[in-house]
Order: C-alpha cells, then structure tokens, then sequence
C-alpha cells in the first residue's frame, strides 16, 4: 500500500522548488527511497536546483519522461507543521510559495557535502607547568562538561592565545581531531545563572511559565516600563521551555542589540546560543540552519528571518520590541515577522512572547480585547527609577544660526560632564544635514535615479540617497547653474550636531551612534559595547540608541527635535513619535541614578506630547484606537497597498487605472479602492511608483477577493506589481 509520508524508488513525488515557477514538479524517486518533507537535489533544464519534497506526484503524462531525483541532501526533513506555515505565510500574504520556501532555505552550501574541521578536547595528560592560561584552558572543559570546541571557540572561553592552545596540544593537555564542520551548539543549563527577581517579576515569569508547560499555543503580551527588567522574565519562560526538551526563538529588532544579548544569555544558561543575523558568518549560518533542524540549537537569537529557520520541536517565541517597525519586510517578501510568529507558534503548540514597553496598537487592542494575555510591569529593577520628563518650549528661546542646542539642555549636559555621567542627544536624521541647496538658483540637490533629495555625509564626503543607496562627491559648485561658493546646507544631521556639540562641550568625548557610520555589524556592536563602559561623555544618536541599549551612566536625554515624527499623513505618525520619544527617554537613569530627559518642541500642547509628559499612556492608546475605529483603519479594519513601477511613468498609471476600473471583486464584498496616486517617492531608482490601497472591514476575506481582481493579469516585461497586505509605511 503506497504510503503518504514515505516514497519508494521509482515513485512519483512532487517537488516544490525555489525557482520562480508557478506549480511543483514531478520526479521518480530516488533509489533507497524518499520521505515526504525531504529536501532534495533535482535536475531543472541543464541545472540541479534545491527543492522540497511536498507530496506525491500527480502525474497525467508519458512518465517515461519523468525525471529522477539527483540525490537527498543530509539535513532534516522539512517538519508538517512548517510546510503549513510557509503554506499560510504564502496564502496571507499573496507570495508565491517558491519565494517562501527560498526565504526558508537562506543557508549556503546546503548542497554541498559535509566539510571538517579541527576542534579540541580535553586531552590524557597534565601539563607538567601549570601557567594561570593553561589553567583557564581546562577550566573551560570543565565548565562545559568536556564539550568539543573550536580554537577561536576555546581561546575566546578561555581568555587565551591561539599559541596557548597548540602548546597544550603538544604536550597532549588537549586534544585535537578533526570533525564535521557542522558541530552542535553546547547545551545550556536552565538553572545555570539564575538571578534574584523582584516580586513583580517572580509573578509576571511564574504566568509566562506556566504557559510553556502547558504546551499549547498562547500569545502574551509582556508590557514594562523602560528598565522592568522584561528580558529577565522571558530569559526564565527561555529556561522552562529548555527543560521541557523544546527550542526557543528570540527575535530582535536590531542587530546591534545582539552582542549584549548573547553575552546575557551566555550568563542566564552557561553557554552560548545560536545566531542568526546578516553579520554571522556564512559558515555559521549553515551550522544554524543544519543543528536547528536536528534539535541540537536550543536556542537562536535572530533577526526576523530566523523566524523560517527549520526548528524541531519549537516551543517559544519572544518577540522583543514587538512595536519596532523593522521587524515589517518591505522588500521581497513583504510580511510583518510579529504577526508571523503568531501564526507559526499556533502551527507548532507554541507560546508567544510579545516583549515592549510601547507595545504596537495592534498588539494592545488584542490585550485588551482578551485575544491575547497580559502581563504587566509597572516599576523598573531594583533603586532604579523612571526619568523625570521636561519640555524644553523651543517658542521661548532664541538660538543663533545654525544651533540646534537649547541653552537649558547645554547647561544639563556640562553638569553630567562634571558629575562623570554620560549625556544623549536624540536626533532621528543620518548624516550632516538633509538639503543642500544653491543659494543663487534655489536647486535642492536631488538623487539621478529617485525623486528625493540628497543628503550630505560630511564625515564620509559624500551626498547620499537614502531610498536607493546612490551616492556621489559634494560638488563644488552648483549642478544646476555652476555657480560658485553658493551651495549651503539646510537642517541638521546627527553629523552636524557633534560638530555643534564639540564646539560647545570643550573636551568632551562624543560619539555618533547611525547605522550608517560603521562599516560591520561588528565595529557598531563594538562601539556600543565600549559606550556602556563608559568611552563617551556625549552620545549622539539616531533611532539606533532607542532600541533597547543599556548604558548605565547614561542620566541625560536630550530629543533635539520632539516635533519631527509627528507631520505627515501617516496614520501612524502619532503612535510612532509616542513609542520612539517614550524608548528614548527610557535610555535615562537605568541605574541607581534618577535620569532626566528632555524634549525640545515648538509645540508642547501637542496630545502625543502632553500623554509622553504626563505618562498617561493607557489614555493615549484608548485615545488613538478610539479614532481608528471611527475611521475603520487597522487594527478595527484592513487594508493593503498596490505597488505598480515601471520606467515609464505613464505605464504604471495606465495599469492602475485598469485595475481602479475593474475592481468588481473587490466591491463584492465592500471593499473599497482609492487611486492611482503617485507614491509620496514617486521615483526610486529610476522607476515611477504608482500606489493603489484598497480598504475593508475587519472580517472581509481580502485576500480571496485581491487574489480575483488581479487573476489572469499579464503584466509587460518592464511593469511589476506587489501587494503589501497590512502595510506600515506608505512611500
């Protein structure tokens, strides 16, 4: 009797592959068989490409034709529940499902055979002289139970030389051999390094663990103040979900939040934990995607994409920074990875761990609405207390050209400076200034290939794009009029600001904290890492400092400019310019000194600002969810974004406009659409945006009714449309 989940030689199987074809293949499988979920090398045209085993074949054609399977690669079959997630994740957000599994399978060499490897055990013998290196050397066997460790591994443990190690190999003190290059994460102790808890924290980890034993699915949102000490909490629900034999998944928002965070979890559990990020090696990345299919990666601490890595038995999901926008995809495939990992953890009996101190509309209507559990702190850790928040009305000051420091934040910055304590100035623009213009034509120098200005990057002498990356020498004269001498900058960038700040803070050590300014993930992780030791008086930064980071002699914030966020159209202004001033802010007094923080604005009767100062949040949200349910825009109701570009501008009008016009299916269940428009970027390297967005209410099958509409729609060479189901921006 044929099997479902087994397939013997000669069996037709259908194969899903990562190439852009639009249905699975058929082949006979291979001898010794083949089980379903098994990922596979096949032919495709004169190529073997990856693919998955999805099912069996369907045939209805001559299978003397039909093709084998090269071979089966020596990883872990693809597990049911994550078949139907990528299954789902492709259903909701109208992505073809060969780009979701090419999202899923982001691991090099996965083809490729297994490569070896030295690594070192502990050997037969005493060194005969016992040095205080050596010492620490075989203390790290110890501590780790006798584990095998690479020499980069073992010397950073160990606090040594490479030359240390080979010394104690030679004298047969260590062994070496070579192994598999793919080699399994130590194992982590859930009792290891536990810290004392506060009663809040005792109640709010005792209900997250309770959860995970119960091995259902749960979504919880975990909402603390700045300084709760939340990480602390979720690290305990880490360490029931480790004694439970199951894996667990920590999202965060940036990158750079991630060194610390290892080191804290190297303490918490003993060991270090996987990492999945862009700056992990390739080579790590493979031993990550490898040992989390085998279960032998208890742990991985990731950006959103390590959300599609092939866990064995997952059975948590934190989700820290849930608000952050950057867990939304814009690109490629374009889905929101905390809406995601509520989908996943309900595919694999999961709990859920949403983590924010401003927690997403989204996520609060659902807490409130008793979608989703809650757990509140309301206090910070230990002596450390909430800042103290001050409006700086920037109508009563007045400051010389080109000054962006208030003089009552001078004054608060030079007393930190005397005290020994560290300073932020918050301003959320990259580089020097945004516009640089001829004071002769009036030209604002803008980008060749988008419709946006420039922006100029003094520290690195470049004018850059920042929607396509372009960038270009500061000219010397006008492009536009070629006069002379008559280009000046309008605003300011982080970059100008310590310019000003080094003018004003004699001796001051100050550094620039924007993505934009470091050549590595590693160089910026470092840079943080040498701030919280205490190498700057003045920290200036981007929203990159508002995610998380914890500098402890930081006691001062200054937001150069509370009223940036909150103009626009963006129905999110408001939620956003909250969430950021209120994380920033936070960066203040995390230890036993009270911090200070203080918003320079021109309009401090502003409702956001008034609900940052007053700290009525919970009135802030009943207050912004109140007005999006009168309006039907999300959480109470749906929408997505019709993105059509093409190098000619009036291509992409004409495509929208069919689609305005033949929008029957999308009214048939009282939807509406609005547009064409040009996007508010309406050019991006060299290609002309057109946006439709299409509304509906809350429990309209939207996705059934936009997959109709744009049926059988055969799009030119040179058109391209893309979908954004729930978008987040709108440029």
């Amino acid at each position: 009797m044929p099997s479902d989940d087994y397939f013997h030689e000669g069996e037709l199987v259908s194969v899903l592959t990562t190439e852009p074809l639009d249905r699975r293949l058929d082949y006979k499988a291979p001898e010794g068989g083949v089980h379903l979920g098994a990922y596979v090398q096949v032919p495709l045209g004169p190529r073997q490409v990856v693919g998955v085993v999805w099912g069996r074949g369907r045939g209805g054609f001559d299978l003397k034709k039909a093709r084998g399977v090269h071979r089966v690669l020596d990883v872990a079959p693809m597990r049911a529940e994550m078949r139907s997630f990528l299954e789902k994740c492709a259903g909701y957000t109208l992505t073809p499902l060969s780009q979701m599994l090419r999202l899923a399978t982001r691991a090099p060499g996965l083809a490729n055979p297994p490569s070896m490897q030295k690594v070192y055990r502990r050997g037969s013998k005493e060194p005969e002289r016992m040095t205080d290196a050596r010492r620490r050397v075989l203390q790290v066997f110890d501590d780790y139970g006798g584990l095998a460790f690479t020499q980069r591994e073992l010397a950073d443990h160990a606090g040594v030389t490479p030359s240390v190690i080979k010394g104690m190999v030679k004298l047969g003190a260590v062994f070496e051999e070579d192994t598999p290059r793919d080699l399994p994460f130590p194992a982590l102790q859930p009792d290891y390094g536990r810290k004392e808890l506060t009663e809040a924290q005792e109640a709010a980890s005792a209900e997250l663990c309770e959860r995970v034993r119960a091995e259902v699915y749960s979504s919880t949102l975990l909402w603390g103040v700045t300084g709760s000490g939340k990480t602390e909490v979720y690290l305990e629900a880490i360490a029931e979900t480790l004694r439970k034999g199951r894996q667990a998944l920590v999202l965060l928002p940036e990158i750079a939040l991630s060194a610390e965070f290892m080191n804290r979890v190297e303490a918490r559990f003993g060991a270090r934990a996987a990492e999945w990020h862009s700056g992990v090696t390739m080579t790590e990345r493979r031993r990550t995607w490898k040992m989390v299919g085998e279960g032998a990666a208890q742990l991985v601490i990731g950006a959103r994409s390590a959300l599609f890595l092939p866990f064995r038995d997952l059975g948590l999901v934190v989700v820290d920074e849930e608000h952050d926008n950057s867990y939304k995809q814009e690109d490629g495939v374009l889905y929101n990875a905390r809406d995601m990992s509520v989908l996943r953890a309900s595919l694999c009996s999961a709990q859920v761990v949403l983590a924010s101190a401003t927690p997403s509309l989204e996520s609060w209507t659902n807490a409130q609405s008793g979608k989703y559990d809650l757990v509140e702190l309301g206090a910070r850790y230990g002596e450390a207390v909430l800042p103290e928040l001050r409006a700086i009305d920037m109508r009563q000051v007045t400051l010389p050209s080109n000054r962006w420091i208030s003089p009552v934040l001078e004054t608060a910055v030079k007393t930190r400076m005397a005290r020994g304590e560290q300073s932020l100035l918050f301003l959320n623009r990259r580089g020097y200034a945004p516009v640089t213009l001829c004071r002769k034509c009036g030209e604002q120098i803008g980008c060749d290939h988008c419709d946006a200005r420039m922006v100029e990057h003094r520290f690195q002498k470049r004018l850059m794009c920042h929607q396509c990356g372009e960038s270009k020498p500061i000219p010397e004269v006008c492009p536009s009029c070629d006069a002379e001498d008559s280009l000046a900058v309008v605003g300011p960038g982080v970059e100008r600001l310590a310019e000003e700040a080094a003018e004003r803070f004699e001796g001051a050590r100050i550094a620039v904290l924007s993505s934009d300014l470091f050549g590595s993930a590693r160089a910026l992780k470092q840079q943080i890492t040498d701030i919280a030791e205490g190498s700057a008086d003045i920290i200036i930064g981007t929203q990159l400092v508002a995610k998380g980071h914890n500098f402890p002699l930081l006691t001062l914030v200054g937001v150069i400019d509370a009223d940036l966020g909150l103009q626009g159209s963006d129905m999110r202004a408001a939620e956003r310019s909250f969430q950021q001033m209120r994380q920033v802010s936070g960066r203040a007094g995390r230890a036993e000194k009270r911090g200070v923080a203080m918003l320079q604005t021109y309009q401090p009767e502003h409702p956001v600002l008034r609900a940052i100062m007053s700290g009525e949040e919970r009135q802030f949200w009943r207050a912004e969810a109140d007005e999006r349910r009168l309006s039907g825009m999300p959480p109470f109701g749906r929408l997505a974004g019709i993105i059509i570009s093409a190098p000619e501008a009036q291509d992409a009008y004409e495509l929208g406009e069919h689609l305005a016009r033949n929008a029957q299916a999308l009214e048939a269940v009282g939807a509406q659409v609005f547009g064409p428009a040009p996007a508010p970027i309406a050019r991006v390297r060299g290609r002309h945006r057109v946006r439709l967005l299409v509304k509906a209410s809350k429990d309209t099958p939207l996705q059934a009714a936009l997959g109709q509409w744009t049926k059988g729609l055969k799009l030119p060479n040179q058109l391209r449309l893309s979908i954004d189901i729930d978008p987040q921006n709108f440029f």
